[in-house]
């Protein structure tokens, strides 16, 4: 992925091209997460079409939803205007760029980064910089491609180089910090690039920040 993949432009004509881009429900690990959790403040990093912060605020949370595309951002505010004012008034939308800047005024009980492929380096700093934003008993969840979905037939960027595993996002953690719930490569089953289907794996990593 090209450094222009990675811009505003590239997101803001990806979004235009399409009356959308994901299906509308919330991811299941974070539904997966959140089932065990008491509502509270959340931020969304890179939130697209806005499916997982509508169903946050559904169940109570208020949510900090941030994303690089203001196309993208503004059908987010849309369909969350369209499930009724009160909800949609737990979330906050922000147009940010993550890599350059992340807040430092507010702290939050669940921070959340679904699918968040970017080079190594600047992955990692943007995940440490989202692990300082986790409020004490807050939960950090990370959740990505698994590089072994290179040795499968479906669609990913031939590019090791964005792809991790939870490992490697916790050992960016604090050590004495976090208490690891979950670091798993969890199987799923997805279409591969003859249609066929195939078994691919997801890395997450959900941890629990101890102080």
């Amino acid at each position: 992925m090209s450094d222009s993949a990675n811009s505003q432009k590239f997101w803001d004509e990806l979004y235009s091209s399409r009356s959308s881009v994901w299906t509308g429900e919330p991811n299941d690990h974070l539904v997966k997460t959140v089932s065990n959790l008491s509502a509270g403040t959340a931020l969304d990093v890179g939130c697209g079409e806005g499916a997982d912060a509508i169903w946050l605020a559904k169940h109570g949370w208020h949510v900090t939803a941030v994303d690089i595309s203001a196309v993208v951002l503004e059908r987010a505010q849309d369909h969350a205007i369209q499930t009724g004012d009160e909800l949609a008034k737990r979330i906050k939308w922000v147009r940010a760029d993550l890599t350059e800047s992340v807040p430092t005024e507010a702290s939050y009980d669940l921070v959340y980064a679904l699918f968040m492929h970017i080079p190594t380096a600047q992955r990692d700093v943007l995940f440490r910089s989202l692990a300082d934003l986790v409020a004490p008993s807050g939960s950090l969840l990370i959740v990505g491609h698994h590089p072994s979905d290179l040795e499968t037939s479906v669609n990913r960027w031939k590019m090791p180089d964005l792809l991790f595993t939870a490992s490697d996002v916790a050992a960016l953690l604090q050590p004495g910090q976090w208490q690891i719930i979950v670091e798993a490569a969890d199987p799923r089953t997805a279409k591969g690039g003859d249609g066929q289907a195939v078994t691919i794996h997801d890395a997450v990593l959900h941890t629990l920040r101890l102080h």
